[in-house]
């Protein structure tokens, strides 16, 4: 089906709520030759989310939402609605982090650097909404120090403006966590927060890497984890033992502007290209095989995606998830 158009979107979700309004539209993608056959992604996490709420009696929530439009906040939003909302994976009292990309502090959010801060506070905003008792953000940085690049990312004022908390992470507070389903590394000291939230959000920012092809939602908790340099001594393998040892609950993937090439940290606005587009699921592993497509490759070319598909943390078979895409 194709896609709709603004004003046929808010006609709908003004009758039967955002998630009715959505348009379901399949987008393929590939499985690696030896990777395991999940069904769905959500089964295969340690803590499954809650029940979507019902928009219609027959409304059943998709694998993924992927919303076009030109204000960051309300595409962030309606895709969040589109899984059925933030309730579905927040509940009153939650502890929920927020854990977004802010790899350097020379570079503002126009460079694609660092994750959009306004779908960073409208994600922390929304939990709250829901009920959370609190709402922490945070990274490490690899590229000065985290007070500036909070500042200098725009992610800072805009989360405390949101009403959310922003965590500069002390190394006393890492520990070391089992890594079960892990085939090279299997145990190695996380940020406490992630471990002990009851709900945690992986807000990435779509961009290119040098090493490791592209930078997504597995690869985000390259920010949460102690001795992040020792990754790259088997990077893709180890970057999908990360990502098993505790799946995030949603990934909101940020592709309002993307970087293209001289990732992870550019610096030159001719690698920048603008998508406004959002996508959301709790399959980290699909989001990121979807947005595999943004940069003209196959998830199966990402090769940490390919191995976290086989450990079971998620599916990058595209056809095997129900997409609804908008336009708002």
């Amino acid at each position: 089906m194709k896609d709709l158009s603004r004003k046929e979107f808010l006609k709908l979700a003004a009758g039967a709520g955002v998630g009715a309004a959505l348009v379901a539209a399949g987008c393929g993608g590939g499985e690696s030759p030896s990777a395991a056959k999940p069904s769905h992604a959500v089964a295969q996490h340690p803590a499954s989310p809650k029940p979507a709420p019902s928009t219609s009696p027959s409304f059943k929530a998709p694998g993924m939402t992927v919303v076009k439009g030109p204000d960051p906040a309300t595409i962030t939003r309606a895709a969040v609605e589109g899984l059925g909302g933030m309730s579905r994976f927040v509940a009153k009292g939650d502890d929920v982090v927020v854990k977004p990309n802010i790899c350097t502090d020379y570079h503002g959010p126009e460079y694609a650097a660092t994750t959009n801060p306004v779908v960073v506070a409208t994600l922390v905003k929304m939990a709250l909404e829901a009920g959370a008792k609190r709402v922490r953000v945070m990274d490490q940085p690899f590229g000065g120090t985290a007070a500036n690049a909070y500042q200098v990312s725009g992610i800072a004022p805009a989360v405390e403006q949101a009403g959310g908390t922003m965590v500069i992470m002390s190394p006393v507070d890492f520990r070391d966590a089992n890594i079960p389903k892990g085939r090279d590394i299997t145990s190695w000291p996380f940020y406490s927060g992630i471990l002990d939230a009851d709900v945690v959000i992986n807000v990435p920012i779509a961009k290119n890497h040098g090493a490791a092809i592209l930078t997504l939602g597995c690869k985000n908790y390259m920010g949460v984890v102690a001795n992040p340099n020792l990754i790259h001594q088997n990077l893709m393998q180890r970057i999908a033992d990360l990502i098993s040892a505790r799946v995030p609950d949603l990934t909101v993937l940020d592709a309002v502007r993307i970087l293209t090439a001289n990732g992870p940290t550019g610096g030159d606005l001719a690698d920048v290209k603008k998508l406004d587009t959002v996508v959301a699921s709790p399959d980290v592993v699909s989001a990121d095989a979807y947005a595999c497509g943004f940069f003209g490759l196959a998830p199966s070319q990402v090769p940490y995606i390919a191995y976290a598909a086989d450990m079971g943390v998620g599916t990058m078979n595209l056809k095997k998830v129900t997409i609804d895409k908008i336009q708002v």
